[in-house]
């Protein structure tokens, strides 16, 4: 049996995309600025909630920025109403994702810890 996605993974889905056209594209603010993506958008089974984790590359951008959506969360809101056709459109919360930043943190020690064992190789040798 091939695997069977929710229904609310299909919305969430469709919500990430949306939100992100509208961000990009709709709204007009000055803080929203800089390299951002739209990561990963969680919606509550009951649809009245959903959970937008935003991942801002800049740091000196993130306060302003996440001030920014949070501000207009209500506008993201009515766009999402008139572009999905669903009962009821979940209330948006923004949340700050880490996780790419985090990442690169870690492969960037790798790599330190891999140069750092070629170093002793070749100076044993």
């Amino acid at each position: 049996m091939p695997f069977q996605f929710e229904r609310t993974d299909r919305i969430a889905e469709e919500m990430r995309r949306e939100i992100d056209h509208i961000i990009r594209e709709d709204l007009n603010d000055p803080r929203i600025a800089g390299t951002f993506s739209i990561t990963h958008v969680d919606v509550t089974r009951d649809l009245r909630y959903a959970k937008v984790y935003v991942s801002i590359m800049e740091p000196e951008n993130r306060a302003p920025m996440m001030a920014a959506l949070k501000k207009a969360a209500g506008f993201v809101r009515r766009g999402i109403g008139k572009r999905i056709q669903i009962r009821y459109t979940p209330e948006l919360l923004f949340e700050l994702d880490t996780n790419i930043e985090y990442g690169v943190h870690i492969a960037s020690l790798i790599d330190h810890v891999i140069a750092e064992e070629k170093g002793t190789e070749d100076a044993d040798s």
